[in-house]
């Protein structure tokens, strides 16, 4: 899909969304509040505006043929701010005539007990942050139903990569320093990591193909891997061992004394403690993306956590 696109959100998914579109010679331009974010991609424009305020009319979407929304309010400020932010960014790409397509999760299943989760799961939410996400899901759809934009979702896992600041920080840059890392929950259950470069692929795939128009997809995430075997996977890479410390309801209260983020953290938990499989044969069978492998995974975010100093 030629023309313009255009991407709300700077971080690894914007991020890597735009270094897909730019690698088949779109156009894209990255939007954020600030203007600013380190190393942007080689021949994006990066542009400050805030999708809350920017006139619909504006120049910079003029000739946009898709609008990406991979921006995201605080952790804790998604009930009140979240369904804002997306209606903002739906209401341009309406004005505009643009494809939206929209960055989402999985917290809208809620707690499968290890039944692996398709774009078929129902919605089942367990969670104030999973009912947010269903909501703003079920919104998109009801938009599209009625003629309003022409949408595609596209949902991943728990996610890290290269620019992703929770896993990054926690376990990589932890990691390199020789700190034990934290991890969460039950470390022996097997759990579906998305890489944030393939979770760009899919997006951008997303907004380029129309065989993704109005439908949900999952992101090629691969087998899943227990935290334990991704601490060991961390050692061989690094050549020492790494140790890892389970982090449970406990702890993440008493970080969140002083983090209103950790404490968000508690009703998720649920994911870690038990299996957590994500099915993503859909895209692999449509278009023919394919997970990065995992030691290809945690060697670029090593690579890219060490020069972060």
């Amino acid at each position: 899909m030629k023309g313009k696109h255009v991407i709300f959100g700077t971080g690894p998914l914007g991020r890597y969304t735009a270094e897909a579109l730019l690698q088949t010679g779109l156009e894209v331009i990255l939007i954020n509040r600030s203007g600013a974010m380190p190393s942007p991609p080689d021949g994006a424009a990066l542009i400050k505006a805030d999708a809350l305020s920017i006139d619909k009319r504006s120049e910079i979407f003029s000739g946009a043929t898709a609008i990406y929304q991979c921006a995201q309010p605080p952790y804790h400020r998604w009930k009140e701010e979240f369904p804002k932010l997306q209606n903002a960014v739906l209401s341009i790409a309406a004005e505009r005539k643009a494809k939206l397509i929209s960055a989402e999760n999985l917290y809208m299943y809620g707690n499968t007990h290890g039944k692996p989760m398709s774009e078929d799961t129902p919605d089942n939410p367990c969670s104030s942050k999973g009912q947010v996400r269903m909501e703003m899901s079920n919104s998109l759809f009801d938009a599209w139903r009625q003629g309003t934009v022409q949408i595609a979702v596209v949902r991943g896992s728990d996610f890290f990569g290269p620019w992703e600041p929770v896993y990054g920080d926690m376990i990589f840059k932890a990691a390199i320093k020789k700190k034990t890392v934290n991890m969460l929950g039950d470390l022996n259950q097997p759990h579906s990591f998305t890489y944030v470069k393939d979770f760009g692929k899919a997006l951008a795939i997303a907004g380029t193909d129309d065989r993704a128009t109005g439908k949900i997809w999952h992101v090629p995430s691969g087998k899943p891997y227990t935290q334990n075997e991704l601490a060991q996977m961390i050692s061989k890479e690094l050549g020492y061992p790494v140790k890892a410390r389970a982090t449970g309801k406990f702890m993440l209260s008493l970080a969140g004394m002083f983090n209103k983020s950790a404490k968000e953290v508690i009703e998720m938990l649920y994911e870690f403690n038990e299996p957590f499989i994500l099915n993503s044969e859909a895209m692999e069978k449509t278009f023919g993306l394919t997970a990065t492998p995992m030691e290809q995974r945690i060697k670029e975010t090593i690579e890219w956590a060490k020069s972060q100093g």
